[in-house]
């Protein structure tokens, strides 16, 4: 029997429903940047906002009702930096051995370190150049009389507290801090004194002057509301290395955080379209909350413009030669896929609050290995802050000069080194440096209470150094993967060998499964014993085509660019 006849000619394959339509022009770079065109609407809208508001001198209710939605957008985005950072870690650290894992955080604690250092650097020599500390702009009615005991060693000392918390779930809602109180038995006797005493309102009140200023602070270790992120993360990195030591045990843990970090992104796409009422909103409010905006910014602008120039330079020369140097690929082509995130940073003047954001942009669009992503960025939105390192030296300096102080080398090298310690040890919240800057300032005697002068102009300088924080930690990103670059290969080398293994043979177990195939007399912990010597046999045999097939794709970038 033959085969049936019909007169229906098949379908064209251009005529398939199902097929998408690829756009072309202006339609298919509307499609790639529209988030982009989202973000930077709410910045602008925030903006005429708040400008157009000033006038009616709006009553702190209808400020606080403006600023509302950019609290709740705000919220939100917090809301899933723990998730984020607990899943992006411990997938990330799970998917590398834990040999890659040293390596890969030597090299980023080295950029970061080293970045910071410049950052410092070159805030001191703009402000040594631009000077723009006025000493008319002292004013001796500002001052506060209350001046903190800070210094740099309780700054480290804290640092290592919270990197090694005591107890996980305390470290996902408080932070360790050292604060200095009056020792109990001064204010003991003091008290005692004052009520057994017989003595006139005078003496008495000079009595009570006396043995305040002979009172004795102590130092105490306190929690304060706030994530520890960086014991969160020290832990996670940690768990993480060890989860991928133990093989295929460990394998479906690591597919739970690989499946919350999905959702996780996928939730921060569905919030990013609340962008332009979101990010409007905080903009405006701060706006609308600076009491003289036109005084503060004519009073401090070359406070301003040194921090601005010192970011400009850093962002648009340092970074991008290093990027060209180590990557040889075009810098401002990978900066342009970073201005949603950075726009996101600006409005929030939070590196933490950002990170969302960033992950979208290096894995969608700039297509950064994740396993590094996952890595890095994490990392450096708590300890790498370039923009902080440089508004200390910046500040301090700038105090210095409004109270008419000489800085000599010695203290131009203390505030050198104070500033890459204490901006490493900063959190990524808003407003973080203003506390860091009192550790400086007491390294070199420089009067603290003048900190009130930058509380006006803080708000904007934060958002303008948080854009260098976190383009910092993306550019780390990248400059180590391509530093590490063979050995992820090696990786994938390691896993294609693994997977292509016969399933029949004593070490042929699939990826992602064991069929429980074992010799006769023969242990589980032998056969993943002999699997794992043989995948690495076959590593070392293909070592070589991998090194030829990296260098040749380097070429070929090499030559596209």
């Amino acid at each position: 029997m033959g085969p049936p006849t019909s007169t229906e000619l098949p379908p064209k394959t251009t005529e398939c429903s199902d097929a998408p339509v690829e756009l072309t022009g202006y339609r298919r770079w509307l499609s790639e940047n529209l988030m982009l065109l989202v973000t930077l609407s709410g910045v602008l809208l925030g903006v005429i906002l708040g400008l157009s508001l000033r006038p009616l001198n709006l009553h702190g209710d209808s400020i606080m009702l403006i600023s509302y939605p950019g609290e709740l957008f705000m919220r939100v985005l917090k809301l899933m930096i723990l998730p984020l950072v607990i899943s992006s870690l411990i997938a990330g650290s799970a998917s590398l051995n834990a040999k890659m894992n040293g390596k890969i955080a030597l090299r980023t604690l080295v950029y970061f370190a080293s970045t910071s250092f410049f950052n410092a650097a070159l805030g001191i020599a703009l402000v040594l150049l631009i000077h723009p500390g006025n000493p008319d702009l002292h004013n001796a009615d500002d001052r506060s009389t209350d001046r903190r005991a800070v210094n740099l060693l309780d700054s480290l000392l804290d640092l290592g507290r919270n990197v090694f918390p005591d107890n996980l779930f305390q470290a996902s809602i408080q932070q360790a801090h050292t604060v200095y109180l009056p020792k109990p038995s001064i204010l003991h006797v003091f008290n005692e004194t004052m009520n057994d005493t017989l003595a006139s309102g005078s003496e008495a009140q000079r009595l009570s002057e006396d043995l305040t200023e002979d009172v004795v602070l102590v130092r105490d270790i306190q929690y304060r509301s706030g994530t520890n992120t960086l014991g969160i993360v020290f832990f996670c990195l940690v768990f993480g290395t060890f989860l991928g030591t133990i093989g295929q045990k460990g394998q479906v843990v690591v597919d739970f955080f690989a499946a919350i970090f999905e959702v996780i992104m996928k939730m921060v796409t569905c919030v990013m379209w609340l962008t332009p009422v979101g990010i409007s909103s905080v903009i405006a409010g701060k706006i609308l909350s600076v009491g003289d905006l036109g005084l503060v910014m004519s009073q401090l602008m070359w406070f301003i413009v040194t921090v601005a120039i010192g970011v400009f330079i850093y962002q648009f020369v340092v970074m991008q030669a290093i990027y060209f140097v180590v990557v040889r690929r075009n810098p401002f082509k990978f900066y342009a896929g970073l201005i949603q995130a950075m726009l996101t940073a600006f409005a929030t003047a939070s590196t933490a609050a950002a990170l969302p954001i960033t992950f979208r942009c290096m894995d969608e669009k700039l297509k950064v290995d994740p396993r590094i992503t996952r890595f890095v960025l994490p990392i450096g939105c708590n300890i790498n802050m370039d923009g902080t390192a440089l508004y200390i030296a910046v500040a301090s300096i700038f105090i210095a000069q409004m109270s008419g102080m000489v800085l000599g080398f010695g203290e131009l090298l203390t505030v050198l080194l104070t500033s890459t310690a204490a901006s490493m040890s900063s959190a990524s919240v808003p407003s973080a440096a203003l506390v860091l800057l009192l550790v400086v300032l007491t390294a070199i005697d420089a009067p603290v209470q003048d900190v009130t002068l930058l509380f006006a102009v803080d708000w904007f300088v934060d958002r303008i150094r948080t854009t260098n924080n976190m383009l910092g930690d993306c550019y780390t990103a990248a400059v180590v993967e391509e530093l590490s670059r063979k050995e992820l290969m090696a990786l994938d080398a390691a896993s294609v060998n693994y997977q292509d293994m016969p399933a029949g043979t004593p070490n042929g177990h699939g990826h992602g499964h064991h069929d429980g195939g074992l010799l006769e007399g023969q242990t589980e912990l032998e056969t993943s014993s002999k699997c794992v010597m043989t995948m690495t046999d076959s590593v070392v045999v293909d070592i070589s085509a991998v090194m030829n097939n990296v260098n040749l794709q380097q070429e070929h970038c090499n030559r596209r660019v």
